[in-house]
């Protein structure tokens, strides 16, 4: 593989992009809520056709179905008191009546396990093990993060729920830590749904050429606007650049729908298009992921790659635009998000992915969680990064 050079030296940014990404993060915010399958989803669909189709390129939609969870009761009670939460999506319901137990520390192997989790401890061998032990009839999860609130855990078997009931409540309810008699409920009802997947295609001047893929997640637990809007800017700048610029191979745009619940839109995108995870010599794509929290306001990115000459052109254009990255991870590093599958079968990819103290919480809004000028910078290199790859 020949080394990829960055594109040519970088422009100051434009009051105009500034104003792009603000205007952008400021629409994506005013629809509400972004879970997957549900009416803040689709207007993010609608939203992102529209801005797609005002660029010049043609949409499409590719819809998958599912089984969305409704939510009926949910709540924590004890001592007289009834603490509100939310289930954890892919773990069983209750019974109308809920499960009775002893709360406590995981440790202490009560009827009812309580832990605080952060959102990021889901991929962790001891989550695992939490969610199967068999003498847990609930577990009641805490939810740990640098602010408080519902910072909610993703549902990575949403098709296949397993375990003993569990729900989430907030960090402030943290005296349900303590040894007590108390009712967990989480009924809910599933009702089968469709959602979407939002699909450009650009043909290349050489159809010989591996594609490149650009993708992003669209879907989130909240408003999600710093976890899920820097990504989405980074999607429509590079669409207007290639829009401007023909690239010479194939380049499919796919911003996708069920994230939160096991990455469901990019399981769909896969099937239909059977081994783009592998290597570009055995047939593979090549993958630019804008993943989440790009731009968030007291947060740092990072670059993902096991590709050393992905890895330098990111750096240097991200350097170039005036945001160089603040880590680079190992190339040995397993990501967690939607690069996981291709990293796993040797495929080519980049991801930009940041940190961000409010993350999965409902208070990751416009305008306080996300900087407009941080994502158009970082926004205008990954711009740059695709026209490199593609032309």
């Amino acid at each position: 593989m020949e080394a990829i050079a960055p594109t040519g030296a970088g422009a100051c940014l434009s009051d105009d992009a500034i104003a792009r990404a603000a205007a952008w993060l400021r629409a994506w915010d005013a629809q509400g809520i972004h879970r997957t399958a549900t009416v803040g989803d689709q207007a993010g669909a609608d939203w992102l056709i529209q801005e797609a189709t005002s660029l010049g390129a043609a949409p499409a939609v590719e819809k998958f179905a599912l089984d969305r969870l409704v939510p009926v009761d949910t709540y924590l009670e004890f001592d007289g008191a009834r603490i509100p939460g939310v289930p954890v999506f892919d773990a069983p319901a209750t019974e109308d009546d809920g499960v009775t137990g002893i709360l406590g520390p995981v440790a202490a192997q009560m009827s009812i396990a309580v832990v605080q989790l952060s959102p990021r401890g889901i991929y962790t061998p001891e989550y695992e093990e939490l969610r199967r032990n068999a003498a847990c009839r609930g577990v009641v999860i805490v939810c740990k993060g640098e602010s408080p609130g519902l910072g909610l855990l993703n549902a990575e078997r949403f098709r296949q729920p397993y375990g003993a009931p569990a729900i989430h409540v907030s960090c402030k309810s943290r005296d349900a830590a303590r040894r007590a008699s108390a009712r967990l409920v989480a009924t809910s009802r599933r009702t089968a749904a469709q959602a979407c997947n939002v699909v450009v295609k650009i043909l290349g001047q050489d159809r010989a050429r591996a594609p490149v893929v650009v993708m992003t997640p669209r879907s989130s637990w909240w408003q999600s606007t710093a976890e899920r809007g820097g990504g989405l800017v980074c999607w429509l700048e590079s669409l207007r650049s290639l829009i401007a610029s023909p690239p010479r191979c194939d380049v499919v745009f796919t911003a996708n729908s069920g994230h939160e619940l096991g990455h469901l839109g990019l399981d769909d995108f896969m099937s239909r298009r059977p081994g783009w995870e592998r290597p570009a010599a055995e047939g593979g794509a090549v993958w630019v992921h804008y993943g989440a929290n790009i731009g968030a306001v007291g947060g740092e990115l990072s670059i993902q790659s096991a590709s050393d000459d992905l890895r330098a052109l990111a750096a240097a254009e991200l350097s170039r635009a005036g945001h160089p990255p603040h880590h680079t991870a190992p190339k040995t590093l397993v990501p967690t998000g939607e690069t996981r599958d291709i990293h796993r079968a040797n495929g080519r990819y980049l991801t930009l992915v940041g940190s961000n103290p409010l993350f999965h919480l409902p208070q990751d809004r416009w305008p306080h969680a996300v900087d407009a000028g941080t994502v158009a910078r970082i926004a205008a290199a990954a711009s740059r990064l695709v026209l490199g790859l593609t032309n």
